[in-house]
């Protein structure tokens, strides 16, 4: 007999799980993306934390996998949408923040509908928590622009 819980797709936590393997797969390639083209303007510390958020991503993005398999549900490798790259480390910061923000508002309702499933919740709520500190360090960047400007703080990313 099958002890797994047979999946309902109509259940917005499973939806949820669903986006997040698609988006969030999107995202990290994105973010390896910028990666590489920040090292190739020299600016190694950007180039190194934007690879390091990449690696982070992919590691959700299996948890949520993981979790799909285990609550029985069929896993779908979705078609994503084009998404921009930047050349302007700063102009990509804000597009990062923006991102960030919308989808810290759209995964709350996610975290809040997942309180009955403590193992959903509990994956939700760390990815939850490593995205705001993500929108954090972004507004601090850019805050700091505003503070020293563009050229110092480009110096700080060599």
């Amino acid at each position: 007999m099958n002890d797994r819980k047979e999946c309902k797709m109509e259940n917005k936590v499973i939806a949820g799980l669903q986006t997040i393997v698609t988006a969030l797969s999107q995202q990290a390639d994105g973010h390896l993306i910028q990666s590489r083209i920040f090292a190739a303007q020299g600016l190694s510390k950007l180039a190194e934390k934007y690879a390091e958020h990449a690696v982070e991503e992919r590691e959700y993005v299996v948890k949520c996998i993981d979790r799909l398999i285990d609550l029985g549900c069929e896993v779908k490798l979705e078609a994503k949408t084009a998404a921009p790259i930047y050349t302007d480390a700063i102009e990509y910061l804000k597009h990062d923040l923006q991102v960030s923000k919308d989808g810290l508002a759209w995964l709350k309702e996610i975290v809040c509908a997942a309180q009955d499933d403590l193992t959903t919740f509990k994956i939700l709520s760390e990815y939850y928590q490593d995205e705001e500190g993500d929108m954090y360090w972004a507004e601090q960047q850019l805050a700091l622009v505003e503070m020293i400007g563009k050229q110092n703080w480009l110096v700080q990313q060599l």
